[in-house]
């Protein structure tokens, strides 16, 4: 399974003060170093945390790959475009939400126009495309129709739920299962944590998660090598 790590949350450390440190790049590197199989960021419209320095700096230091998450905002796809990742995952995005809160909506004629022009423009250009969605089986099958060659589902749910129910986790399962019989390959996250990530890892559908602010908020504590490494550790257990 592979790892990305999201360092979206050590930008937010240095906007707190508006300075220039800490660098989400050097972060970055430090987790390659330990493990991880690509950096994730998320060039959001408000520019809250990552900045277009960032992801430049971000594409241009690191070994591994880099997963670029944008909203459909021709601005921030503009900036793929010039940037040329290796995947862009196609995230929601609201302005007064503190993180993202759930998946694409694919059912509004609209909004699927939007995001199937933003696929073309990328894959145009060689880059690999992946949808943010919750894990029910009829978005899949939409998300399927627009041709992207992978999905992320949304563990939000079962990030809040695990402790208590394992309805979340059995949906998971089912979506997971679900988008390989559609030949898509399957990424997960969001609020994933060293506690809870285990039965997650375990779906043997999911090759990839991204998993951010619970790493670097252990880093605090532990520096971000050995967070990414206890977290390495857990993942690799699981499967």
């Amino acid at each position: 399974m592979r790892l990305y790590i999201n360092v979206d949350h050590v930008a937010t450390v240095r906007q707190a003060r508006r300075t220039d440190e800490p660098q989400p790049r050097d972060a970055a590197l430090l987790c390659e170093r330990a493990g991880a199989d690509g950096i994730t960021v998320h060039l959001r419209e408000d520019r809250r945390h990552i900045q277009d320095s960032d992801v430049r700096a971000i594409a241009a230091a690191i070994h591994t790959v880099l997963n670029l998450e944008l909203a459909t905002v021709d601005e921030i796809v503009d900036i793929a475009l010039d940037i040329n990742p290796h995947q862009v995952t196609i995230v929601p995005e609201k302005r007064e939400e503190i993180t993202t809160e759930g998946g694409l909506d694919l059912r509004s004629d609209r909004a699927s126009a939007r995001i199937r022009n933003t696929i073309e423009r990328l894959s145009a250009r060689g880059i690999r495309v992946s949808l943010f969605i919750d894990p029910n089986e009829d978005t899949i099958d939409r998300a399927a129709d627009l041709g992207v060659p992978a999905i992320e589902l949304h563990t939000g749910d079962y990030a809040h739920t695990w402790r208590n129910s394992d309805g979340a986790l059995g949906q998971l399962k089912r979506a997971a299962q679900h988008g390989r019989s559609r030949g898509i390959a399957v990424h997960a996250g969001h609020g994933l944590t060293y506690a809870n990530v285990h039965p997650v890892a375990a779906i043997a559908e999911i090759e990839e998660l991204n998993i951010g602010h619970s790493i670097v908020s252990r880093s605090v504590m532990v520096g971000m090598e050995t967070a990414v490494r206890e977290m390495r550790e857990l993942i690799d257990a699981a499967r």
